[in-house]
């Protein structure tokens, strides 16, 4: 199915008004990025280039490069994830689940959202076997939080023509994919529709740091801009808007990075109309105020700026 054929066009303008509680206006949703490279195979995001040009393996420096936001980065971050008291959405792939435990462990014991990003770091398109690449993501990450995985994040945002629909076969609720909105949308599906939740290319550290090379310091400057600009669309039209931001513990975990992080979200947790979430809690809310056919989430308490759904 095209992608044209999957979502009809659909401006913002116009549309009902979606309503968080408790007067916010915006949900941000913070997604950590943790993956397990082949260390068997050229690296497709490189920090140095061989002297003499070309693709080598092992490709040492690269691997490593990665491999350090797993062994430092990735608690650095958690630091300061800790610090503001937000919830996360950990979108991580199956391998990586017991190649680093501890990583693993960190997120059950703050009870962030697991995403399902891939069996390993590889385009969906070059996987072998699609369907069992989504399943075994889906078997070691339930297997290692006891509870249904309903998010999807494809590795580099990839997918095949099937894609959603088989993220609907394998019991998904919703994928992140499609940078297309502010809002949650629907996606067709063979057989039924799957949620779109807002993910980001433009405050995603990959796209700021490796691809347009951007000092640290547009990791503050740009995602406030965002955020102000969202909040002031929401404020006009009475609608709620969904921010995301995207970190990689090998890129924003470097050392002259990270407090840009902290930065970005003292300005964010410092509005009332913020409202920090798990991807999942987003679903819930978008599920409750649309016409979609689920039953409401529970009503939970407003803590650590305010899940609004099931954590």
């Amino acid at each position: 199915m095209k992608p044209t054929e999957r979502i009809d066009y659909d401006p913002i303008t116009g549309r009902p008004p979606l309503q968080l509680p408790e007067g916010a206006r915006v949900a941000v949703w913070l997604i950590v990025n943790v993956e397990q490279w082949a260390d068997t195979e050229p690296m497709p995001r490189t920090v140095l280039t061989p002297p003499a040009g070309g693709t080598s393996t092992p490709d040492v420096p690269n691997w490593a490069w990665h491999e350090y936001g797993n062994r430092v980065g990735f608690w650095r971050l958690l630091n300061v994830i800790d610090r503001h008291a937000i919830p996360a959405a950990f979108a991580v792939n199956g391998s990586a689940i017991t190649a680093y435990p501890q990583i693993t462990d960190a997120a059950l014991s703050r009870h962030w959202e697991f995403l399902g990003h891939g069996y390993t770091q590889k385009n969906m398109q070059k996987v072998d076997d699609e369907p069992d690449d989504i399943r075994r993501t889906r078997d070691a990450i339930t297997t290692a939080t006891g509870r249904p995985l309903r998010g999807w994040l494809g590795p580099g945002l990839t997918e095949t023509w099937e894609t959603p629909d088989l993220l609907v076969e394998h019991g998904f609720d919703y994928v992140c994919d499609w940078v297309l909105d502010d809002q949650p949308t629907l996606l067709r599906t063979r057989t039924t529709p799957i949620v779109n939740i807002p993910y980001t290319q433009e405050c995603n550290d990959v796209a700021m740091m490796l691809i347009q090379h951007h000092t640290a310091e547009e990791y503050r400057r740009r995602p406030t801009d965002q955020f102000d600009q969202l909040l002031a669309d929401a404020r006009a039209d009475d609608s709620a808007r969904v921010m995301a931001l995207v970190v990689h513990p090998y890129i924003m975990g470097a050392p002259h990075r990270t407090k840009y992080l902290d930065q970005t979200l003292s300005h964010i947790t410092g509005h009332e109309e913020a409202l920090f979430c798990t991807g999942e809690q987003i679903l819930d809310w978008y599920t409750t105020n649309h016409t979609v056919a689920t039953t409401p989430a529970p009503a939970h308490s407003r803590t650590a700026r305010a899940p609004i759904g099931p954590s």
